[in-house]
């Protein structure tokens, strides 16, 4: 960051050698607003690849990408190319592949913007089911997208305005509320 600290468990990222600063990105997995995956791997060697990249080898690996397949309700399409699926299935995919590395902390930037209503239906279960044990945060300017958070941050170019979960923000009557109605 230009200005501020970013703090994980009480360690400051900023502070941090590049190899320490490595090392700690790898607890931490990004779903993006556009899919990002690989065209020319199948959607299960796509799921693989975080796993790759972090030395794993062996049958394991193809286990728990399969199990993540199952998870985000696509366990038909393990080899598939990306250019096969629909908007919705590739994003799914981009849930899975995220989720590889079993992240402390999973960002997810709009990574349901692009998506029909119910695409994003099946990619917010798919995310509800895998976000357990861990912090998840979503960037979103879809209210449906963040309903169910335990916090809610709403943020203006002044920074943070208002704090909650939906209901609490709902009752202040702010700018959540003026939104949402």
């Amino acid at each position: 960051p230009s200005e501020g600290q970013v703090v994980i468990d009480g360690e400051d990222l900023c502070a941090m050698s590049q190899k320490e600063l490595t090392l700690r990105r790898r607890s931490i997995s990004m779903i993006f607003q556009h899919f990002n995956l690989l065209m020319q791997r199948t959607c299960l060697d796509n799921i693989c690849f975080p796993m790759e990249i972090a030395g794993k080898k062996g049958p394991e690996v193809k286990k728990k990408a399969k199990e993540l397949l199952d998870i985000v309700g696509l366990p038909d399409k393990a080899d598939a190319y990306p250019a096969q699926l629909s908007g919705g299935q590739k994003q799914r995919i981009a849930i899975a592949r995220a989720l590889a590395s079993d992240p402390k902390i999973l960002l997810c930037d709009e990574a349901t913007s692009a998506l029909d209503n119910e695409s994003e239906k099946l990619v917010q279960e798919s995310l509800e089911k895998l976000s357990k044990g861990r912090t998840t945060f979503t960037i979103a300017h879809r209210l449906s997208t963040i309903r169910r958070a335990d916090t809610i941050l709403v943020l203006t170019e002044k920074g943070i305005e208002e704090r909650g979960n939906h209901q609490e923000l709902l009752e202040k009557g702010g700018i959540y509320a003026h939104l949402y109605e």
